[in-house]
């Protein structure tokens, strides 16, 4: 972190957000920016990393999923199917197969060594050390996203060279090691800061509903040593936020979020919509079956139906190409330093 001109990185955003271009304005910009290797093939992800490298010669970030081994209630999993199943007659579609998926992690894993990818972070858990090890050995930074102590603290065992923070406030899927987080306590970005620097002494980033300079310096006021923004830039022309999305932020009908397992069975935020309300306390920790399952309704780009991932902030999304964000974002901070 100690190499950025601004602490300021672009949190990596699953389902074609994070695209190349806007990781690359972000870095050239003086911040970080971040591919997604979520949901992708290996392949497509070794593409964005040969573009990225086309756009930038700066550093630049991949995260990808920790694949996990939890039993899911297949039970449960037809329950829920059952229940939605006429939502997809409704949009003319039908519901996805559901199946095992490690999102080819060890594959995803030995191309970023072979590519030798400046940093990699981690959603979903904690790989282990030896995994971690081979990254360092190959130069790269690690980082592993946590919502808890408890997760930090394993991080830290394992080798990471810094935690990022997600505060409740953050949009789209919630870090979590698993998926049934039931009685875990959560914290607000700023809460969750001074919680981990009692008790761990490795860099910080903060994530979680951050969408101005004032928000960026309360952070790092906070201890935070950077701070990670995905929402902020949504609207950013290079981000590959859906028109649909796009549309969505800025329409006074969504006035709220939430956090749901509606669309995906592991816990997210987004905007608030008919589906999110309707299912929210029905689906189970059930990922990535259950998103699976609901690819179908999703693809139909009916606002009403869609994974609309945003934080708290998101009616502060501004319209600007990213390098103008990231420097406005700075001159915001300045001012209230």
């Amino acid at each position: 972190m100690k190499n950025l001109q601004y602490p300021i990185i672009q949190a990596p955003m699953s389902g074609g957000v994070s695209t190349p271009e806007l990781a690359a304005a972000v870095s050239n910009a003086g911040g970080l920016g971040f591919l997604a290797a979520g949901y992708k093939s290996t392949e497509e992800v070794k593409k964005e990393i040969e573009s990225v490298r086309k756009l930038t010669t700066k550093a630049f970030g991949i995260n990808t999923f920790v694949p996990s081994s939890e039993p899911v209630d297949q039970e449960e999993l037809e329950a829920y199917r059952n229940k939605i199943e006429k939502e997809a007659v409704k949009l003319g579609t039908t519901l996805g197969a559901t199946y095992d998926d490690d999102d080819d992690f060890r594959n995803k894993m030995q191309l970023f060594i072979e590519e030798k990818v400046p940093v990699v972070s981690f959603t979903f858990g904690c790989p282990p050390a030896e995994a971690i090890e081979a990254l360092h050995k190959n130069g790269t930074y690690v980082i592993v996203s946590v919502t808890t102590l408890v997760q930090a603290i394993l991080a830290v065992n394992a080798g990471a060279d810094a935690l990022c923070l997600q505060g409740i406030e953050a949009g789209g899927h919630r870090a979590t090691f698993t998926n049934d987080q039931t009685g875990a306590q959560e914290f607000g970005i700023l809460e969750f800061i001074s919680v981990i620097q009692r008790n761990i002494n490795i860099p910080l980033i903060a994530a979680g509903g951050l969408m101005n300079g004032q928000d960026i310096q309360q952070a790092l006021n906070a201890g935070a040593s950077a701070v990670q923004l995905g929402t902020a830039f949504l609207l950013c022309p290079e981000s590959g936020t859906n028109p649909v999305h796009r549309k969505a932020l800025k329409n006074p009908r969504f006035t709220e979020t939430a956090i749901t397992r509606a669309f995906t069975g592991r816990r997210a935020r987004g905007l608030v919509n008919e589906f999110l309300s309707a299912y929210t306390d029905m689906a189970p920790a059930a990922f990535p079956y259950i998103h699976q399952m609901t690819i179908p309704l999703r693809l139909t780009n009916n606002e009403e139906y869609m994974s609309l991932w945003a934080g708290t902030g998101f009616k502060q999304c501004r319209e600007l190409p990213a390098a103008e964000l990231v420097q406005l974002l700075m001159e915001e901070r300045a001012i209230t330093k």
